[in-house]
């Protein structure tokens, strides 16, 4: 047999494996994607397997976040200042986002895992999954010089830009949540805020101001990579998330604290159903957007403290006093 057909040969076998390696991948990402609990699983227990992969970690954590957002709206508080439509339609915001996130990326983390156990590079398969080109790049780079430091920030510039369109400037989001009176109160006092808690009941973390503007979500992107990093810090980060199964209830980190601040939530999947996704389009956003290079290499300003535990119970006994003020409102 000569070269040119063993080659072919090669060649075949090679693109089969290809084609089983995207339909393999796609199961997977539609399995880990049904919500916050198994988004947020997936993501750490990656990143426990690809330590380098330091993005898996802070988007574990972020996605942590992001369920007790979804809690708080059918907790003790909010359940008595928000309308159910209202509390549904935020609900989801937060899930919408999240699960286009997690369909990008995860095929992204999935195809790196499959390239580090054939030892060659398979990112050219990610146009079947129709990630960026921008990333594309990146991932080839890091196969190349692993700079983790800069995966970590093109993978938050790309997952902010995924959601600018079909989220952020969708009319209706835009009409019924982000010019909301409820959005625009929540953004000005910093209700909002993406927090990293220790096993020792501290909170540490940034608040999330300007949400709309897409550069401010990138900065603060790189602000919590930043912290939850932090050579100190890390550990205790690394340890609550080890020890702490994530349930979307506030109580998972409250209970550390040494006295009782919040009010109860429930569980992620005590208060919602499964929503069933579909994407009507995508389109790669870096065709027609420039990445400038300070999104990439900027230096990392936190202008506000880091540490947030006192914050916190300032913020949580603001939230009791409208609770209470709405109550005696209400009964005027």
């Amino acid at each position: 047999m000569n070269n040119t057909i063993k080659g072919q040969m090669k060649m075949s076998r090679e693109l089969f494996d290809e084609i089983l390696i995207v339909k393999e991948i796609e199961n997977i990402t539609n399995k880990k994607n049904k919500d916050n609990i198994s988004r947020t699983d997936a993501y750490f227990k990656y990143y426990l397997t690809h330590p380098e992969i330091n993005w898996s970690f802070l988007a574990s954590m972020v996605s942590r976040n992001g369920g007790y957002n979804m809690c708080d709206l059918q907790g003790e508080f909010f359940s008595q200042l928000l309308d159910f439509s209202v509390r549904k339609r935020l609900f989801l915001t937060y899930e919408r986002a999240n699960w286009l996130i997690f369909q990008d990326v995860y095929p992204q983390l999935m195809l790196y895992e499959y390239s580090t156990k054939l030892h060659r590079p398979l990112f050219h398969l990610l146009k079947y999954f129709r990630v960026s080109n921008f990333m594309k790049r990146e991932w080839e780079l890091f196969w190349m010089v692993r700079n983790e430091k800069r995966l970590t920030h093109a993978l938050i510039i790309n997952e902010q830009n995924v959601i600018q369109k079909p989220i952020i400037e969708h009319h209706i989001y835009k009409k019924k949540v982000f010019q909301s009176l409820l959005f625009k109160l929540e953004d000005w006092f910093h209700l909002s805020c993406v927090l990293f808690p220790t096993c020792g009941g501290e909170l540490f973390g940034a608040s999330v101001n300007g949400f709309r503007k897409l550069e401010k979500r990138i900065d603060l992107g790189k602000r919590l990579a930043d912290i939850l990093f932090e050579p100190r810090l890390f550990p205790h980060f690394l340890e609550f998330a080890k020890k702490q199964v994530h349930t979307g209830s506030r109580n998972d980190y409250e209970r550390f604290f040494l006295r009782k601040i919040g009010g109860k939530t429930p569980s992620i999947r005590a208060s919602y159903p499964i929503v069933d996704h579909h994407i009507h389009e995508k389109k790669d956003w870096s065709i027609n957007r420039r990445v400038p290079k300070s999104w990439l290499h900027g230096k990392i300003h936190h202008k506000h403290p880091i540490y947030l535990s006192d914050w916190y119970e300032k913020k949580q006994n603001e939230i009791k006093l409208l609770v209470a003020l709405n109550s005696i409102v209400s009964k005027k």
